[in-house]
């Protein structure tokens, strides 16, 4: 959507619904009525699709017992593998080089444990001062683990503004004495997508291993991660990929890696064949199935199933266009309408450069965050110190609840309704 062709009418956002070419798998979702709900890049929502393959594995419990193991429509020892290979083409890798197993961070210290061996020249891991937290505290405990001082052997790519980080800076870090680069494809503040594919070219040049979190963009962005040649990556599916709360995750491993002993091995860890052969000497897996540890949560599988159905049917390049369109058509009426409100918008403008959410800067995030949700039913995500996330989720959101959204904006700024709540976040935010 260009900016020539804006319109700030609502007619205008209803024109855009229906000529919409994924409109109709909003009705694939449940959806609360009354609520416009933003926060799908924190917590997607369910689909009836995995309500029903949910059901389907409860029922094989149900009624196969210790042999849904082995049988049944979804044979539970294999799901794992199966659940990769049919998310693979979401990040753009082979069918063994993706697997559904741990959660984010366990996927983490698999994959650092792995490629994180460092030298006495070369024994230093980048990431920047923006990560997620949980990336950060894996990465200390694994430099600790080796007895590498944190302060010293993590160097975190410092932002010029507080809320990007130019490509440049990382690549001016990549020193010869650094082992491993991890880095979130999609900064969880502001939303910024970082160039994958030239951080990996620059990282190899240097003869330095290089991975990615992709738990902001996955199922939001396209990636191709095998074309890139990414060492390795590793995401939850409980956003845009709407598994369902605290989902099994998913990692990537690039097939030039086969073969590598995991750092961290387990049960799972095993070529499926000799797992029962109960040996002391671990066979490991000649695919991304080695990078798994214990036995997979099939109950948390399940939804994914019936999720990745919907994803196939859409197709990421559908989704992607609608979602660029979608955070263009938000900034464009946010532009438009809470002009000289106190409101900043801290994305990256280009598309190329933009994930799936739009990051609101205010003074009053906090107070206007509890507003939305407690006097208008609308489900945002609000981030410390000062920022209103806001997804507009392809599959299941409309332009018509984005120019509702922008509207509500409007109206408890003018009201100064925030006033009443006081400045203080939930426990959860």
């Amino acid at each position: 959507m260009s900016h020539t062709s804006f319109d700030p009418s609502l007619a205008y956002a209803e024109a855009l619904d229906a000529n919409d070419e994924l409109a109709h798998f909003r009705n694939e979702f449940y959806l609360k009525h009354g609520t416009i709900y933003l926060d799908g890049n924190s917590l997607g929502l369910m689909s009836k699709r995995s309500e029903r393959t949910l059901m389907e594995l409860i029922d094989s419990w149900k009624e196969l017992g210790i042999d849904g193991w082995t049988q049944g429509k979804y044979p539970w020892f294999y799901l794992s593998e199966l659940l990769g290979e049919r998310s693979a083409s979401i990040v753009g890798a082979g069918p063994d080089e993706v697997i559904v197993t741990g959660s984010t961070t366990s996927n983490l210290h698999v994959l650092a444990a792995t490629f994180f061996t460092p030298t006495p020249t070369r024994n230093k891991i980048i990431a920047t001062e923006l990560d997620f937290p949980s990336d950060i505290y894996a990465l200390q405990s694994q430099l600790n683990l080796h007895d590498l001082d944190p302060e010293e052997h993590l160097i975190r790519i410092k932002s010029r503004d507080g809320r990007l980080i130019e490509e440049e800076d990382i690549i001016a870090a990549m020193t010869d004495d650094v082992a491993l680069i991890v880095l979130p494809t999609v900064l969880y503040r502001s939303g910024q997508l970082l160039d994958i594919a030239r951080l990996t070219m620059e990282a190899h040049a240097r003869g330095i291993l290089i991975g990615f979190d992709g738990c902001h963009s996955v199922g939001a962005v396209p990636h191709e991660f095998s074309k890139w040649d990414v060492d390795f990556a590793y995401w939850c599916n409980y956003k845009y990929l709407n598994s369902g709360p605290g989902g099994v995750g998913g990692l990537y491993v690039n097939r030039k890696h086969f073969g590598r002993t995991p750092g961290l091995t387990g049960w799972y860890s095993s070529r499926k064949d000799k797992q029962f052969d109960m040996e002391h000497a671990l066979t490991p897996a000649e695919n991304a199935g080695a990078f798994q540890l214990g036995t997979p949560h099939v109950l948390s599988l399940a939804p994914f199933i019936g999720s990745l159905e919907i994803f196939t049917e859409a197709t990421m390049e559908k989704l992607r266009r609608k979602s660029l369109a979608l955070t263009r058509y938000m900034m464009d009426l946010i532009a438009h309408e809470l002009d000289g409100m106190g409101f900043t918008i801290a994305n990256p403008q280009e598309d190329h450069r933009r994930g799936g959410h739009v990051s609101l800067e205010h003074e009053e995030a906090i107070r206007i965050c509890r507003t939305l949700k407690e006097e208008h039913h609308l489900i945002p995500d609000f981030r410390a110190p000062n920022i209103i996330r806001l997804a507009p989720v392809a599959l299941y959101n409309t332009y018509s609840e984005v120019w509702q959204c922008v509207q509500i904006l409007k109206r408890i700024m003018q009201e100064k309704s925030y006033e009443k709540y006081e400045n203080k976040r939930g426990v959860v935010a």
